[in-house]
């Protein structure tokens, strides 16, 4: 059964970024009610007592390629079940599973599974997070900002390829690509497709990316991350997207990636645009060893991920664990930074309307946190989740 009331909270707003004493009436996996008070719970419904805590959004996380040990591109519908409840003890209740680079067949074999899951997800009682879609960032990037992507998977931005792969997708579909390397029909097509559009994996200067931000590519893939570095005199790529007014930046905000004082700044321009993404590759919530992204080996150290010719290879970040080190490097406050694990990339794939935040309509999405900022509860889709680790959240 997915409905119950949530009584003696204190619920997160989106809007004004704080919390306030309230109740939450949840009916059929959605959120149907909101209350200011601590009103007595309608009869017949399941109640929980918060007792006190804090109630926040799911968390969302839209750039991920695995963790447990398995990578989307590879995993075969077991391994991805495992994945899937971990995403759910570490307090992400939507995934956009993430595509690196392959041969175009193991795409759509990888694209294939993932509309499984997300069909199992969907009738899993909470047992699974929302499988929002497909996130693929490969193939059409830049060999010269190509990262931990091997070289001899890329491939020119083809608008007829990735019709293809878009329209196998089921759910929200979202691309990164190098689209300075693009004519426009690659944009045009994919957004004629509802597709959203990120510029990652790119070596477009500052004029290029400005224009492309304006043809309607929405965000900026792990910023400052495989693109030209900002510089004073030539602010590239990043400079225009933390100055743009609309795009969406993306960080990986581990401290590994990007220096806190640099996520400090990028906070500081961007605030309400800047999305938190793990970009978490298989060893996510593993032992450090070997392991593979992107046609790539890869060794694990003391929780860094690097190709074996020295390339940062994804994170082995957590999406709650983001959220505290936003709060802590840019100097914010845990509510600030709540907003750029929740609503901003629920903005990123055009599913603000759906989740990303606690209002009537949308999924019930929650977490329940204690006293120390930890993860105390999970709801997804109005079921409670039982952590597979003796009923403590990571």
């Amino acid at each position: 059964m997915n409905t119950c009331f949530i009584r003696n909270a204190r619920i997160y707003h989106t809007v004004s970024r704080s919390f306030s004493v309230g109740a939450v009436l949840v009916e059929n996996g959605r959120i149907t009610a909101l209350f200011t008070e601590d009103i007595t719970p309608p009869a017949g419904i399941p109640v929980y007592d918060a007792e006190g805590r804090r109630v926040i959004p799911g968390l969302v996380d839209v750039h991920t390629h695995g963790r447990a040990g398995g990578d989307f591109g590879t995993a075969d519908s077991a391994l991805m079940t495992v994945m899937a409840k971990s995403y759910l003890d570490s307090g992400v209740t939507t995934v956009m599973p993430t595509l690196a680079s392959a041969p175009l067949s193991e795409l759509e074999t990888s694209i294939d599974r993932i509309n499984t899951l997300r069909a199992e997800a969907a009738a899993s009682e909470g047992e699974l997070p929302n499988i929002a879609g497909t996130h693929l960032e490969g193939r059409y990037l830049n060999v010269k900002r190509r990262g931990a992507h091997a070289a001899d998977l890329l491939v020119k931005p083809d608008p007829a390829e990735v019709e293809g792969l878009l329209c196998r997708m089921e759910g929200a579909r979202h691309v990164s690509a190098a689209l300075e390397l693009d004519d426009g029909d690659f944009l045009r097509r994919a957004l004629e497709l509802g597709a959203t559009l990120s510029l990652g994996h790119t070596d477009a200067d500052f004029e290029t990316a400005s224009a492309l931000f304006s043809k309607g590519v929405t965000a900026l893939t792990h910023t400052f991350n495989a693109m030209p570095p900002l510089h004073h005199r030539d602010g590239g790529v990043v400079a225009a997207g933390l100055t743009s007014d609309t795009a969406l930046c993306e960080m990986i905000c581990d401290g590994f990636h990007i220096a806190p004082h640099m996520v400090k700044l990028a906070y500081r321009l961007a605030g309400e645009r800047l999305v938190l993404i793990t970009d978490s590759m298989e060893a996510t919530g593993c032992a450090d060893g070997e392991y593979r992204i992107a046609g790539n080996p890869v060794t694990v150290k003391d929780g860094k991920a690097r190709t074996h010719d020295g390339a940062i290879a994804g994170s082995t970040l957590s999406m709650w664990e983001a959220v505290r080190n936003l709060r802590d490097f840019a100097g914010t406050t845990l509510e600030n930074a709540i907003y750029a694990a929740t609503m901003a990339p629920a903005r990123e794939i055009g599913l603000e309307g759906e989740i990303g935040s606690i209002e009537a309509g949308k999924r019930a999405d929650l977490l329940v946190l204690d006293d120390g900022d930890a993860i105390h509860r999970v709801m997804c889709g109005g079921y409670w989740h039982e952590s597979s680790h003796k009923n403590q959240f990571i």
